[in-house]
């Protein structure tokens, strides 16, 4: 520990690294700011009894909150955060690679690259409207009294200000990524979720002095929790290695190839994308079939809304049933099996003991079967595991596994990005044991 924490010393000692760190934080700052300002035309008194219900708890609301640090839940100005930047980031990643103009662009370089970021930006954009505006409408019929003048105007004013507040988050994230330390968007969810833990400790505070919560299970929560964080850890560091040979060649008077490398395959290749495809696909209609069952003359078909709510067995299967499909499904999209035996053979690449092409093709395929199925059930055993075991032991803390995968896997990512720095800069790695070699501006 103490070996750590002078490597993460040497990070103060480059004046780049202390600038891009102190940058970040700046900009991280500016976005925890706007989280607490509400919405104009909201009651602040009703707004604070609004945020201790389950009315925004749970459900559709609890993916976009989570993606808003909380903004969500508070009525802020930045309450869409970098959600409609995330959502139209994955959605161009698709038809990337399903419409041909569209990946044609992302080959193409820098110039093509930019292309696509246009467009990604624009559906952000066009996202953020729609969302705004549902959100907006929303919050006069799930929290009344809470709009002190409803109507139109309020309607049109909050679509605007919410529009603008997730186009300038979105700058914020794309800031941090040209100027900062780590990958923008995670970063800014990254300080949401960490904004959240001293709120937690503090209940668990209370509800044992308060005698509401027992010693052991208080232990036991937080052991549990420790000890996702380190499964986490485990199988996000975790890859299956396929090593590659590459044969000799002669061009010129040089001599290529000859040399043995490695394809790494992570166990969980497609991130999080599974679950905010899942909580976006499935939670919305389950939303407004809720909504629709409430009205009073759909009222004896109310149970259904009931059998479908948030946390209900049915529910937590769909979850995890849609989380496994969508991870084959994004997985098969962005790891293909035939374009990385292509790719492979055009290199002057080989698997040992398999025939360039079709052979490699099947072998990568019956791999990416082998490790996606056990990555897939990892995805949404910790989406859905960490929930109920919380509520079975009624801790006072509702901390989701998917928090815990973006908060985890952003922090891992950070600090391989420090420690790349370091070693450029003649250091010892941010994350290896030992003194820096050489120290200098």
């Amino acid at each position: 520990m103490l070996a750590l924490l002078s490597n993460f010393k040497n990070v103060f000692l480059q004046s780049d690294l202390r600038r891009k760190l102190f940058f970040t934080l700046w900009v991280l700052g500016v976005y925890r700011l706007g989280v607490h300002i509400p919405l104009p035309g909201i009651d602040t008194n009703m707004l604070a009894g609004f945020l201790n219900s389950e009315s925004f708890g749970s459900g559709f609301f609890k993916y976009f909150d989570l993606l808003s640090g909380g903004a969500l839940k508070k009525v802020a100005i930045f309450a869409l955060g970098v959600g409609p930047y995330i959502q139209a980031s994955i959605f161009m990643q698709v038809l990337g690679l399903i419409v041909p103009s569209l990946e044609a662009l992302s080959k193409e370089g820098e110039s093509g690259r930019r292309i696509l970021n246009g467009y990604t930006r624009n559906l952000s954009v066009a996202i953020a409207i729609v969302q705004s505006f549902i959100y907006v409408t929303s919050l006069e019929y799930m929290a009344p009294g809470i709009v002190m003048f409803p109507g139109w105007k309020f309607k049109l004013l909050g679509t605007i200000i919410l529009s603008a507040g997730s186009v300038f988050v979105m700058w914020l994230g794309e800031q941090i990524l040209q100027r900062g330390i780590g990958q923008g968007s995670s970063m800014i969810i990254f300080a949401g979720i960490v904004a959240g833990l001293p709120e937690g400790i503090f209940k668990i505070y209370s509800s044992i002095s308060s005698g509401n919560l027992d010693w052991g299970i208080a232990a036991l929560i937080v052991g549990f929790l420790l000890s996702l964080v380190c499964v986490i850890v485990f199988i996000e560091r975790g890859e299956r290695r396929v090593n590659v040979q590459y044969a000799k060649r002669v061009i010129g008077q040089k001599i290529y190839g000859g040399i043995s490398r490695h394809i790494p395959f992570k166990i969980n290749p497609a991130g999080v994308v599974p679950v905010i495809f899942t909580s976006a696909l499935l939670g919305m209609p389950v939303y407004l079939l809720k909504k629709l069952l409430s009205f009073e003359w759909l009222s004896a078909l109310s149970f259904i809304g009931d059998w479908l709510d948030y946390g209900s067995p049915i529910y937590t299967l769909l979850t995890v049933l849609f989380i496994i499909f969508f991870s084959f499904v994004y997985t098969s999209i962005i790891m293909d099996p035939n374009e990385l035996a292509d790719n492979l053979r055009k290199s002057g690449g080989f698997v040992s003991a398999l025939r360039p092409g079709r052979q490699t093709a099947e072998f990568f395929e019956a791999l990416l079967l082998r490790i996606g199925l056990p990555g897939a059930f990892y995805l949404a055993t910790l989406a859905v595991f960490p929930d109920l075991l919380l509520k079975f032991l009624s801790s006072p803390i509702m901390f989701s596994g998917t928090s815990l995968l973006i908060a985890v896997g952003t922090g891992l990512e950070t600090s391989n990005q420090l420690d790349t720095a370091l070693l450029d800069k003649k250091y010892e790695g941010f994350l290896s044991v030992g003194k820096a070699r050489k120290k200098y501006d």
